[in-house]
C-alpha cells in the first residue's frame, strides 16, 4: 500500500495507527528507534514512547518513503532554481562526509569549492 506523508503546519508526518485503531501521525525526523516487544514501540528522541498497531516493516517503509519524498522535493527545487532540465540529478561526492581531506588539512573538503 502506498503511503503519503501528511503535511501539517509544523512539518511532515507519517500516518500510523494506535493499538485501538485510532489514527495518529508522527514526525519521522524525531524517531530515535523502533522496537518490537511484541507490539511495535516507537521511541522519539525526547524519550516519548508510542505503541502502534503497524508492524515494524510498515513503519520502516513509511519512513523510507518520507525520506525519498524529501529527496524528490529537493531535486525539484534545484531544477526550478537553476532552470535545469529534468534529468539533472543530485549526486554523492566521493569521500564525504567521513573521510578527511587527502592532505589531512582540517576544515577543507575536496570537491566542494
Amino acid at each position: 500500500m502506498a503511503t503519503r506523508a501528511w503535511r501539517t503546519g509544523e512539518g511532515s508526518v507519517i500516518p500510523l495507527s494506535r493499538l485501538n485503531g485510532e489514527a495518529m501521525a508522527i514526525n519521522p525526523d524525531l524517531i530515535e528507534r523502533v522496537e518490537v516487544t511484541p507490539d511495535t514501540v516507537i521511541t522519539l528522541r525526547d524519550g516519548t514512547k508510542y505503541i502502534v498497531a503497524d508492524p515494524l516493516a510498515e513503519v520502516i517503509d513509511r519512513v523510507v518513503q518520507f525520506r525519498a519524498a524529501v529527496l524528490v522535493a529537493a531535486q525539484r527545487l534545484i531544477e526550478k532554481e537553476e532552470g535545469s532540465a529534468p534529468g539533472t540529478r543530485l549526486r554523492l561526492i566521493p569521500g564525504l562526509p567521513d573521510q578527511p581531506p587527502p592532505d589531512g588539512t582540517p576544515g577543507q573538503t575536496k570537491g566542494l569549492d
